[in-house]
């Protein structure tokens, strides 16, 4: 797959969300296989995830770094995903991905998710109008 296949699935992905009022993403191709994004989907319900990847796409999809924060109306966390390995103390097994959940304390072990996964953990939380 070329990084311009995969940025066709991103895109692609973020339109079909149903919960997506609107979004904003950037799109760096770095390589044939390598490039970045990074944007803000906000949902219907006033909350918003920010979202940026690293990846290449050469041999499968390997996001060699990402994050997915993801906040209410307020501005308050609900949870954010990354693979910084800023927690190796915790000796989380799923290290360096991890979750923060509900808070920047809160750390606990996850795998890695996509995108997909992300957008449909939010579809959970909210409600259409």
């Amino acid at each position: 797959m070329s990084i311009d296949e995969y940025f066709r699935q991103v895109a692609d992905l973020i339109a079909a969300c149903a919960i997506v009022q609107s979004s904003s993403v950037a799109f760096d191709k770095r390589a044939r296989h390598e490039g970045y994004f990074r944007g803000e989907l906000h949902f219907v319900d006033g909350s918003v995830l920010h979202v940026r990847e690293f990846v290449d796409v050469e041999n499968g999809i390997d996001r060699l770094t990402y994050v997915y924060q993801y906040v209410d109306a307020s501005l308050l966390l609900v949870f954010r995903y990354d693979n910084t390995g800023h927690h190796k103390k915790l000796n989380l097994p799923t290290y360096p991905h991890h979750k923060h959940d509900g808070s920047e304390d809160v750390v606990i072990a996850s795998p890695a998710p996509d995108l997909t996964r992300v957008l449909d953990e939010i579809a959970w939380i909210v409600t259409l109008p």
